[in-house]
């Protein structure tokens, strides 16, 4: 066959013939789910699509389009990156269980992980730790394995345990066993970084640096290369105490000013979800969008608006803890699928076909 052959399209009966058996998997575990929630008295939620935020972090990109009005003035909206934002408005609003199935957009990202639209699913505990999220992952993963009758998640030749009890470790302690690097020595007790001493330290090790890498890049480099691979294999990982400044909507940890209340959840090196203790403080939540928002025009040369709505909802916002998992991530590890297209009813066309 000629390899420059295009492939089939999804809807081809016979490429539909070898996808379908994923694709009910994907419904019994969608089914499973929210009988857990339903179980657990969480009150399932829809929220809209179009924003006037699409959320405020530094390497999101989103779909922008534009509303008319009745007399056909333009008023920019984007597709929303998570449901997050409105999700935290209802709690402000007085929920205290809320769960999610949003369908999210996220520009400039498509492969055998990432496509443009996928299923993000959420849920809130409001007045409960985030040590909550993390038993409701280990929940959450074990029955999507029971629901497909399989007892591993799977992905690529590697394999998790999703009925093993969880690793859970620091990021700081992960810098320190996979690439040997003393990471909380570059931030101060006010979350600022040292980039020359992180960038110190990876050259140390041998790591690559470029002039023009700030702290988060050099971060996410170690992340990727160093951290990541080692991550959910054998049994799932709870990667946990994230530095304050890669944690910009999550409250500080009691534990040390350092690190904030976010976890990751990985399994067979993929991260499938993320996980906050809320932060609640308006005033500093602005400023870390802030952050964010001149970070994203240095490197991008764009920025996304800040959702004052939101900002104002926040002072009634109850403590919390949310979680954003990969749905269609989740159904590819329990169903055995190589890429995410494989668990999507109907993918989004591909650009030039």
């Amino acid at each position: 066959m000629n390899s420059s052959a295009k492939a089939s399209p999804w809807w081809t009966p016979s490429v539909h013939a070898d996808r379908r058996p994923f694709l009910i998997g994907r419904n019994a575990i969608q089914a499973a789910l929210r009988g857990f929630f339903v179980r657990e008295d969480f009150i399932e939620v829809d929220t809209a699509v179009l924003q006037v935020s699409p959320g405020n972090e530094t390497h999101l990109h989103a779909f922008a389009t534009e509303a008319l009005t009745t007399d056909g003035q333009k008023a920019p909206f984007y597709l929303h990156t998570s449901p997050e934002f409105a999700c935290k408005k209802l709690l402000a609003a007085g929920e205290e269980r809320i769960s999610c199935f949003a369908h999210v957009y996220r520009n400039r990202e498509r492969g055998p992980l990432h496509h443009p639209e996928f299923t993000m699913l959420e849920w809130y505990r409001a007045g409960e730790s985030y040590e909550s999220l993390m038993m409701d992952c280990v929940r959450i993963l074990a029955l999507s394995a029971e629901t497909v009758k399989t007892g591993k998640l799977a992905y690529r030749g590697a394999e998790s345990d999703p009925f093993a009890g969880p690793e859970r470790i620091s990021v700081a302690e992960a810098f320190e066993r996979h690439a040997g690097i003393d990471l909380l020595a570059s931030v101060a007790a006010d979350g600022s970084t040292d980039r020359d001493h992180l960038a110190a330290e990876m050259k140390r090790v041998g790591m690559r640096v470029a002039d023009d890498d700030g702290w988060a890049d050099l971060f996410s480099r170690v992340l990727v290369e160093k951290i990541e691979p080692h991550l959910g294999f054998g049994r799932i990982t709870i990667l946990d105490e994230y530095p304050i400044s890669e944690a910009a909507l999550a409250r500080p940890s009691a534990r040390d000013p350092k690190v904030a209340e976010r976890f990751e959840l990985y399994a067979c090196g993929v991260e499938l979800a993320n996980g906050f203790g809320e932060l609640t403080n308006a005033a500093e939540q602005r400023r870390r969008f802030e952050i964010e928002m001149a970070e994203k025009a240095r490197v991008y040369g764009e920025t996304y608006p800040i959702d004052e709505d939101f900002l104002a909802a926040l002072p009634l916002m109850p403590e919390a803890s949310g979680i954003a998992l990969g749905f269609d991530r989740l159904v590819m590890l329990a169903t055995g699928a190589s890429r995410i297209d494989q668990v999507l009813w109907a993918p989004v066309a591909e650009y030039g076909r």
